[in-house]
């Protein structure tokens, strides 16, 4: 197998994905090219998973498959539903359509993996490969893990450890950066709906101002950072969305706010759950309004479990050297739905850079003008493949 020549193929790979992104559940032809490319190799898999397009790939060790150790790898596939601003000749042609968060890299390292592990004379260890659909707020993980991919119901035996990589634009180009225990928050998102009296904005007294109350409450609910949640624990509360009123001299019936929470661990997530409700019926309560809250149940907290964690730094320090970062890499807000993998088996995530080395910034996730740094993939595939037989 020639590097280079493999390099190419899989970079247009990375450039054809990216060209066609498809959103959460609706990869047919992200998935139909992943079978394309495991069946060229010769590598067994099973389609049709999570609602249709997610992928489940199977290498069994070269010795003693039942006895031996089974490592899970995953990729996530969609897209995200945004305009891209990049100019690259292999753009998105689907408009409002983007790999904006790097997708199409993650799923190109692990076909390259995939290759290269297929080649490999010896593994000593059986592997999993895993393409989900619909990270992107979808839950495909959680979908795959409902099936059974990593119980060994679906394909191949029981996984004893899985790993997961994404992008990152902190990091170099050659550094991987990770931690032991929490790197991701969990994510939950909550739409309050404040019921007052309307009437003549003229005459507020007549009435009940449901805008009023709300304000109030979007102040309340900060107090759930800076005085219910020490200060070396972290919580976010963001209200992102206000609504209400049709007019100007209208003091409206209804007011709705939607917001997201993050927390770093399950304790402070399901404080958080009570005390949002709590302070927002008080609030609403002493104005004479009433409060109501539908939650939608995101993202569990991403968390490295540290013997899986020890494992990744054992295989790749001797790999990565100083490109190995495992301590203080600080976890991040966002949320990531590998978190589900991590609830049923041993896991850990990792960061890979995708800054190149002497550029002081890089585009960040999720924006208009972001694109996978085809550099990394070859440390991807590196890293992939070592713990894969590690």
């Amino acid at each position: 197998m020639n590097p280079q020549q493999e390099l190419s193929y899989l970079t247009e790979i990375r450039h054809d994905l990216h060209a066609n992104p498809e959103l959460g559940f609706e990869e047919e032809r992200t998935s139909e090219l992943v079978q394309r490319e495991l069946k060229r190799v010769g590598i067994e898999f099973k389609a049709g998973l999570a609602k249709g397009t997610g992928i489940l790939g199977y290498l069994p060790a070269t010795e003693n498959p039942k006895g031996a150790k089974t490592i899970a790898l995953r990729a996530d596939m969609d897209a995200l539903p945004i305009f891209e601003n990049t100019g690259l000749s292999y753009a998105s042609k689907n408009p409002g359509k983007m790999h904006a968060c790097g997708h199409d890299g993650h799923t190109t390292i692990l076909l390259g993996t995939a290759r290269t592990l297929q080649s490999t004379p010896r593994r000593l260890n059986n592997v999993l490969l895993i393409f989900q659909p619909a990270e992107e707020g979808g839950a495909g993980g959680n979908e795959m893990c409902k099936e059974g991919v990593l119980m060994g119901k679906v394909l191949g035996n029981p996984a004893d450890r899985i790993f997961g990589l994404h992008g990152s634009n902190s990091l170099e180009v050659g550094q991987i950066g990770t931690n032991s225990g929490a790197l991701m928050a969990s994510a939950d998102a909550f739409h309050l709906t404040i019921t007052g009296r309307g009437g003549h904005a003229a005459m507020p007294h007549n009435g009940i101002d449901p805008i009023m109350v709300a304000s109030h409450i979007i102040l309340g609910l900060q107090t759930i950072a800076s005085r219910n949640v020490s200060p070396l624990d972290s919580v976010v509360v963001t209200i992102g969305k206000v609504q209400a009123g049709s007019a100007s001299n209208i003091i409206p019936d209804t007011a709705e706010l939607i917001g997201t929470l993050r927390t770093l661990n399950d304790e402070t997530r399901e404080m958080a759950m009570r005390k949002i409700p709590e302070i927002a019926t008080g609030i609403a309560t002493a104005f004479g309004a009433k409060s109501a809250i539908v939650w939608e149940f995101g993202y569990p907290v991403t968390i490295n479990e540290p013997e899986a964690t020890k494992a990744l730094r054992n295989v790749l320090k001797p790999i990565m050297g100083d490109g190995l970062i495992d301590e203080n890499v600080l976890p991040v807000m966002g949320a990531e739905d590998f978190s589900f993998y991590g609830r049923q088996v041993s896991a850990c995530f990792y960061w890979l850079g995708l800054n190149p080395k002497g550029q002081s910034s890089y585009p960040n996730l999720h924006a208009p003008e972001f694109d996978f740094n085809d550099e990394a993939i070859p440390i991807g595939i590196t890293a992939m493949t070592a713990l894969a037989l590690g």
